[in-house]
C-alpha cells in the first residue's frame, strides 16, 4: 500500500468568526479535495478539525500517512509530543480538547508522521489547501455549526 500524503490548512475569517478547513489527500495515482465552512470557529479549530477529517477519511486502518501543515499548533503539539501530556491530564485548562480527542482516535488508526511547512510559500498542494479553507468560509450558504466552539469568556 503506497504513503499517504495529507496536506491541510484551516482559516477562520476574524477570530473567532467564519472557518473553513481544506484538504489534498494524495495516494498513488488518487487525489481527493475536501473543505468545509463553520458558521463561528477559530483557525486553529480548523487547523485541527482538517487533520481529523483527513484522517478519519483514510480507508485502511495502519497506513502510513505522511501530514504536511502550517499551523505550527498542531504540529508542534503532536511532534513534541505535548498531546499525549494534556491527555493525560484530561486536557486541563487547555483549548479545543473536543478535537484532540477525535484527533488522538483518528491518529491511532495509523502511521503518522507530521511535517510543518511555511504556510503561502511555494508548497503547491498547501496554498490549494488554503483555497479551499478559504472559499469553504466564504461559503455561507453550506456553513455548519461548530458544535465544539466555545467563546472566550471576557
Amino acid at each position: 500500500m503506497p504513503e499517504i500524503i495529507i496536506y491541510t490548512d484551516g482559516s477562520a475569517l476574524g477570530n473567532p468568526g467564519p472557518g473553513g478547513y481544506g484538504i489534498v489527500l494524495l495516494s498513488g495515482p488518487h487525489r481527493k479535495e475536501l473543505s468545509q465552512g463553520y458558521r463561528l470557529t477559530t483557525n486553529n479549530r480548523m487547523e485541527l478539525l482538517g487533520v481529523c477529517v483527513a484522517l478519519e477519511a483514510l480507508k485502511f486502518e495502519g497506513s502510513d500517512v505522511t501530514v504536511y501543515s502550517d499551523s505550527r499548533y498542531v504540529v508542534d503539539a503532536v511532534s513534541k509530543g505535548w498531546v499525549f501530556g494534556w491527555e493525560k491530564k484530561h486536557y486541563m485548562n487547555r483549548k479545543n480538547p473536543d478535537l484532540w480527542k477525535r484527533f488522538l482516535r483518528a491518529y491511532r488508526r495509523h502511521h503518522v508522521r507530521f511535517v510543518w511547512v511555511k504556510g503561502h510559500a511555494a508548497t503547491v498542494e498547501n496554498n490549494r489547501c488554503d483555497e479551499l479553507a478559504v472559499a469553504a468560509a466564504n461559503d455561507t450558504a453550506n456553513h455548519l455549526d461548530d458544535k465544539g466552539y466555545r467563546p472566550e469568556p471576557d
